[in-house]
């Protein structure tokens, strides 16, 4: 096409070319102006970042909207349907009792012609199948299928022995149930929950005979039942050699509310740790047995749940989706989905979450539910993957007392399902108190002071002279003796400081020899005495201390190292699966994470525009300022332009970690893939490393104008952005938040630095081989060389001469890129596995 002036332009070469549509050039001209291309394609992306920066969040609102109408819908059907059978039920017992009316008064007027037992049989079976008849026009489908099954089970009598006809029956009820449309699933889900709740209304579960009525019930589902029995536990801090628990005997029941109660500093976490396995850095004597067997925790967790005292949940994420997350992982593969459904559905009603369970938990930046919410909602997480031992750590703290009972309600029902529920408790109300089985009261140092029935606690107490005054609460009472702050009557002849030996003289267990003073053939103990001892040990061997300072380092150094090597010793602990739970494979797991970080990147597409819109201006700037210069090849706008996309792509690539580090330690202690968590996150993101670079270029070549083709120039870019994410990934993983971030201003900017000095030693040249900006470098100016033929020969190699490049390899430098980005993300993924925070 010809060029302005009907002239054709000159492109570097003998040969004449022609200039492109849109394009402008003069005769004189080295290339031509394509700004025209430029201001297009910004204008197409600008465009493309106004519609993700307003409509990102619209997307989940309008689906979570659908979504929502479908389950209310359900829900408003289902409660219909209760109180049509409410209303039948009013019906059929006033139809019955008119009958019996009218039977009396026939039988008083003629009473030679009494109906027979027989006759009033049939009369009330008339009544009830007039009556069943409507109701059965408004069952649900699945609702007529169980009871088609019922009628079945009690019409056949071989069926009630025969397993395999049983099973066969189980396998068509689950496949039927998968088939089932969400509408349909809720409305199980819901019905289900009514049932539920009748239920309990009717043996009105909250008093002794209703809730053996609940346990002996043959339709609910029991779970695999899990007892701890502990023997003399110590845990010693190492290198201290502190005890922060001592001698603690007894054992936590199935089926049963364990609270654990005590001052500050007795050590209730510390126990609570080393019953879940998670005691690092201490030593951990004693015998801990699981159902009677010698056995690792580990091999138990995927049914055991651990509630950790910090609200640890993904606040850009609502609160049913993080219940659901925790539901589709750690429940088995084989449930079906309409009961995964109704598990779900089952937390939230219990735990009083309905009115929030579209809400997004919320972050520091963004404010979310409130605090108390979020507790129920840090329990909820652990109640969905329907445990059989739950630990929970302070679940009460910051609650309210009607939260508190709604939770404890909550756990009551898990309880009745056989689980083992062990919780730290501090000072709870009387009503709270009241709704615990047993109770583990500790004393400072973590010795025992109760263990047993909360029932008889009061008194065991009064048989030691220790009576809780009228109007006072019991636990905020023991908890004052316990500190010391209630001055003891004479008349009890016991201190404070002697519970832990009574209570070792109780029960019959071994006294340690340094706790027995004997003073006129009595055992005693004084903790305050034991104290004294140490703090004159302490004050004698301070003379040392000062002239032995190396060896107090060395052995702080010792102790830091000892910790972490537990650590990771712990991380890589394998144990066999007794658990007999198959949860869902890696590769699932792989499409629930894609799932999941999917929204949250939607949630954050905010955050990503204004990466785009930076990564613009930075393009526009460079582009401007360094025009491509022929006797270089672009070496100064090129060497700017790797400056400027490895710091921006790294800082971008921090957030990919850095931000839910404790999320990830959580989820991988429970049992769920560190891979797939690590792969679906670098699978979203590899969305970003593929626009990243035509975003940059959209700016920078074309005001740059360099002689290379964009195809080339944004192969070159794919791959430095793929290898500075890499490296992004590994400073988020080993680093901190603050120390990550200036190393990744810092690497680019001295790795650069390091990469274009042209008369460098040869130690600083040998460095420069290892540095991914003198790949990235030497790719751009070897692509932009192969474009200049004929009498730009020459200068191309004097130039490619003075800088040490081979024109041969600019696929090796790419290579070397991709294969630096694969490193460093196998070095992330093992630090993240290797030093993570179970």
């Amino acid at each position: 096409m010809p060029c302005s002036g009907g002239n054709y332009c000159p492109m570097g070469s003998t040969d004449e070319k022609r200039c492109f549509k849109l394009t402008t050039c003069d005769s004189k001209a080295e290339s031509q102006n394509i700004h025209a291309y430029g201001v297009m394609l910004i204008a197409a992306l600008s465009m493309i970042l106004l519609i993700i920066y307003n409509c990102s969040d619209q997307i989940l609102t309008t689906r979570e909207r659908r979504y929502a109408k479908s389950r209310e819908a359900a829900a408003r059907t289902v409660r219909e349907k209760t109180q049509a059978r409410a209303r039948w039920k009013a019906a059929k017992e006033a139809a019955k009792k008119h009958a019996i009316e009218l039977q009396s008064q026939i039988s008083g007027k003629f009473s030679k012609k009494n109906l027979t037992s027989s006759d009033q049989v049939k009369i009330l079976d008339n009544t009830e199948n007039e009556t069943t008849y409507d109701f059965s026009q408004s069952l649900s489908p699945l609702s007529e299928l169980s009871s088609a099954d019922t009628e079945r089970k009690t019409t056949d009598p071989s069926h009630k022995t025969s397993e395999a006809s049983d099973n066969n029956i189980k396998k068509k009820v689950s496949k039927d149930k998968e088939i089932y449309t969400h509408s349909q699933i809720f409305r199980y889900a819901y019905s289900q929950l009514e049932k539920e709740k009748a239920q309990q209304q009717q043996n009105k579960n909250l008093t002794f005979s209703g809730v053996i009525s609940m346990a002996t019930n043959p339709e609910t589902r029991k779970r695999p039942l899990i007892e701890i029995a502990f023997r003399d536990v110590t845990v010693t801090l190492k290198g201290k050699h502190k005890n922060l628990l001592r001698s603690v005997t007894g054992k936590i029941k199935p089926g049963r509310i364990t609270a654990i109660m005590g001052p500050s500093g007795a050590g209730k976490t510390t126990f609570l740790s080393a019953l879940a396995g998670k005691a690092v850095g201490c030593t951990v004597s004693g015998m801990i047995l699981i159902n009677g067997k010698s056995a690792s925790i580990h091999s138990y967790r995927k049914i055991i749940g651990f509630v950790p005292q910090d609200d640890i949940v993904h606040g850009n994420l609502t609160v049913e989706e993080n219940l659901w997350f925790n539901a589709r992982c750690r429940l088995s593969a084989d449930l079906p989905k309409p009961d995964k459904v109704l598990i779900v559905e089952r937390v939230i009603d219990s735990l009083g979450m309905q009115a929030i369970r579209g809400s997004l938990v919320g972050t520091v930046e963004k404010r979310g539910i409130s605090g108390g919410q979020r507790k129920r909602v840090n329990v909820g997480i652990e109640l969905v993957m329907e445990p059989s031992l739950l630990f929970l750590d302070e679940p009460t703290s910051g609650l309210d007392s009607s939260s508190s009972q709604l939770l404890l309600r909550a756990l009551r029902r898990e309880a009745l399902e056989g689980v083992n529920i062990c919780m730290v408790v501090h000072q709870p109300s009387y009503t709270l108190f009241q709704m615990f089985d047993d109770l583990i009261l500790l004393a400072k140092g973590g010795l025992t002071v109760y263990h047993g029935p909360v029932k008889k606690v009061e008194e065991y107490f009064a048989g030691l002279g220790i009576i809780v005054p009228e109007r006072v609460n019991p636990p905020d009472y023991f908890i004052d003796v316990l500190e010391g702050m209630v001055k003891m009557s004479s008349s009890s002849g016991v201190s404070y400081t002697e519970l832990p030996v009574r209570w070792m003289l109780h029960k019959g267990y071994p006294i340690p020899p340094d706790m027995r003073v004997n003073t006129a053939g009595s055992t005693i103990t004084t903790i305050n005495s034991d104290h004294d001892h140490d703090h004159d040990h302490n004050f004698l061997g301070s003379v040392t201390e000062e002239q032995s300072f190396a060896g107090e380092v060395w052995q702080d150094v010792k102790a830091n190292v000892e910790r972490k090597r537990d650590m990771i010793r712990h991380n890589f602990l394998k144990s066999a699966d007794l658990s007999y739970r198959r949860t869902p494979s890696i590769l699932l797991q792989y499409k629930y994470f894609l799932g999941r970080v999917g929204k949250q990147r939607l949630r954050e597409a905010k955050t990503q525009a204004v990466d785009y819109l930076i990564l613009l201006i930075a393009g526009a700037c460079l582009g401007s300022l360094t025009k491509a210069n022929d006797a270089t090849f672009g070496f100064g706008a090129y060497t700017y332009t790797i400056i400027a996309v490895s710091l921006l792509c790294k800082i971008a690539a921090l957030r990919s970690f850095s931000q839910d580090k404790l999320q990830y330690w959580r989820e991988s202690a429970s049992g769920i893939s560190s891979l797939s968590y690590f792969v679906s996150k670098d699978t979203v993101d590899l969305f970003n490393t593929l626009i990243k670079p035509v975003v940059y270029l959209s700016m920078f070549y074309f005001f740059s104008n360099p002689r290379s083709p964009f195809a080339y120039n944004y192969i070159v870019l794919l791959c430095l952005v793929y290898c500075v994410t890499g490296m992004a990934y590994a400073l988020a993983i080993f680093l901190d938040p603050g120390p990550s971030q200036l190393c990744s201003v810092l690497l680019p900017v001295v790795l650069t630095l390091i990469s274009t000095q042209l008369n460098a030693s040869k130690f600083v040249k040998d460095l420069a081989n290892f540095c991914y900006p003198k790949w990235a470098l030497e790719a751009f100016v070897i692509a932009n060389s192969e474009r200049y033929y004929g009498v730009w020969l020459l200068t191309r190699c004097g130039a490619l001469l003075k800088y040490g490049y081979n024109v041969h390899h600019w696929v090796l430098r790419l290579l070397l890129l991709i294969l630096a980005g694969v490193a460093f993300r196998a070095l992330a993924f093992i630090g993240m596995v290797t030093f993570q925070k179970k």
